[in-house]
């Protein structure tokens, strides 16, 4: 599927599930692991762009980190909130298969936890990749293709991780996520290792770094567990040729 259409009318369906979701501090995944993720991109003074930035977390970061930020997404009451939270220098309502900008315009594209959600990984990365100076960095984070395939056989931090069915192939998901009082209905695609690989290189990347970060800190024994399996993937990739 080509059409970006279905994933942003769901995306603008639960915008203000993600909203309360992603910005209450503490609550999401994101900040067990955000001093990682600081230190892994780096302090910089080139321009970024965030593709898929929703309320905007992601975007503070590389703000704060030193980058000229362009906030992007294709919901506008996701930009409303990106905005509202002062995370970017400039914002843009965008589709990420095609960005309004000229080719050669940044020094820094984020794609974090976006790449799963989309019907056309292919597009988006192609898109990436033409707005991207030469020598720029793309940065990508996913939930780790392993970890999306499988789950601990129970809530100890030493309880068995079962692969459920097999790890190959492309799985939709698509389901309500409950916890201390959010929820928030998630749906996106969940793919090998090999299908980010194969989508990087066909749009002209080459991987520079990898990293499957634990937790910040490892606290409780949810984190007990993540910090045993991956549950993030981080890669840093540059265009060539």
């Amino acid at each position: 599927m080509t059409d970006t259409k279905p994933i942003t009318e769901h995306w603008t369906r639960v915008a203000d599930q993600w909203i309360d979701w992603a910005g209450r501090p503490g609550h999401d995944a994101f900040w067990k692991y955000r001093a990682g993720l600081a230190a892994y991109i780096g302090r910089g003074t080139g321009r970024a762009l965030e593709i898929g930035c929703g309320e905007g977390r992601v975007s503070r970061e590389l703000k704060t980190l030193g980058y000229d930020v362009t906030a992007s997404d294709a919901v506008p009451a996701m930009l409303d909130a990106a905005r509202h939270a002062d995370s970017a220098h400039r914002y843009e309502l965008a589709d990420v298969a095609s960005l309004p900008f000229d080719a050669a315009s940044f020094d820094l594209v984020m794609a974090y936890n976006v790449l799963m959600d989309l019907d056309d990984m292919q597009r988006a990365l192609n898109e990436a990749r033409r707005v991207l100076k030469p020598g720029g960095l793309l940065f990508i984070s996913v939930v780790h293709p392993f970890r999306d395939r499988g789950g601990f056989a129970g809530p100890q931090p030493d309880a068995p991780f079962v692969l459920k069915g097999s790890y190959y192939g492309r799985e939709h998901f698509d389901g309500v996520e409950t916890r201390d009082g959010l929820s928030m209905h998630f749906a996106g695609w969940s793919l090998p290792l090999q299908a980010y690989m194969e989508a990087l290189e066909a749009a002209g990347f080459a991987i520079v770094s990898l990293r499957e970060p634990p937790p910040d800190h490892a606290d409780t024994d949810q984190l007990k567990q993540w910090a045993r399996v991956p549950l993030f993937l981080w890669i840093k990739a540059r265009p060539v040729g």
